[in-house]
């Protein structure tokens, strides 16, 4: 399924970061806690509170336009009662994944890098509802977590990683593929190593290693594919970060679209212009939603 040599040099650069970041504690708890059948709300909140940072990013998000709240909402208990335990779940993957990172000069800017992957997210659980995909909420966090391996080369291979970009700016590079000529690896293969180092689950490791090759998924195709069409979706609805070249694309010329008209063919006739401007729709709730996260802690 996965290239070997490519994974090679990827896990030697991994390997090679001593203090590659681990995905905070807390959030970690909270994610176990809500995976229990009979879990308690306080017992959420509390485990919540014991992470001020966590907390304060759970309200901060609940607050922002996206969620939609009628009235401000202070406190964490609130915050759990609006949105669901479900809806928690995504909060506390996101805010640890924001976390790791967090404090790092980069290649590119990194509120629109995770404008682009909240946007993959949410695009990716609006596909998974259209095609009736039984699990929307991982389509979400798999579409949030799927370009990790860009975080890696932009922060631990900066200078590096600004050449490259600079290399192939104007030219029509998929950027994968640019990567695999300048570092022997891609972004992809990095990604996956950072995710078994962090025990992500089977078929996330596949979505984040064959999110540009979903044909080659085994585990999940239908997953990998709404992840692929995401991405795709993103890259040209202003939901995208420095370094890409796409335009435009033909949607039937998509492996990912073929995967899924066989999983969903009443969806044959899907308006793709009609879609792309639904989504247009959504940009600026992503851009403020990005906003209230960062708000207070990168600098504008």
């Amino acid at each position: 399924m996965f290239d070997n040599g490519l994974m090679v040099k990827a896990q030697t650069m991994v390997d090679a970061i001593s203090e590659l970041p681990t995905i905070p504690h807390v959030a970690t708890k909270v994610i176990d806690l809500l995976d229990k059948p009979e879990v308690e709300l306080d017992e959420v909140a509390d485990m919540i509170l014991t992470d001020q940072v966590l907390a304060a990013r759970v309200i901060k998000m609940v607050n922002s336009p996206f969620y939609k709240p009628a009235h401000e909402i202070k406190s964490v208990k609130r915050a759990l009662i609006y949105l669901g335990f479900r809806h928690i779940r995504e909060l506390a993957f996101t805010c640890s994944f924001i976390d790791v990172f967090q404090g790092k000069d980069g290649a590119f800017d990194i509120r629109t890098f995770w404008e682009h992957s909240f946007g993959v997210g949410i695009v990716a659980k609006i596909i998974a509802q259209r095609f009736r995909y039984p699990d929307t909420e991982k389509a979400y966090l798999v579409g949030i977590v799927h370009d990790i391996g860009e975080v890696f080369l932009s922060y631990y291979k900066r200078s590096d990683f600004e050449k490259l970009l600079e290399s192939i700016k104007g030219k029509s590079y998929r950027m994968f593929e640019a990567e695999k000529e300048y570092f022997g690896t891609s972004h992809s293969e990095i990604g996956l190593c950072i995710a078994r180092k962090w025990n992500f689950p089977p078929e996330y490791c596949e979505v984040i290693a064959l999110h540009h090759a979903p044909e080659d998924a085994t585990i999940d195709p239908t997953l990998v594919s709404i992840v692929n069409l995401a991405d795709l979706f993103c890259s040209v609805r202003q939901l995208d970060y420095g370094g890409k070249s796409w335009v435009t694309f033909n949607l039937a010329d998509e492996k990912s679209w073929s995967i899924l008209k066989n999983y969903a063919p009443h969806l044959a006739d899907f308006d793709v212009e009609r879609f792309c401007y639904e989504l247009d729709d959504r940009v600026p709730e992503i851009q403020e939603l990005v906003q209230s996260i960062f708000q207070g802690v990168v600098a504008e």
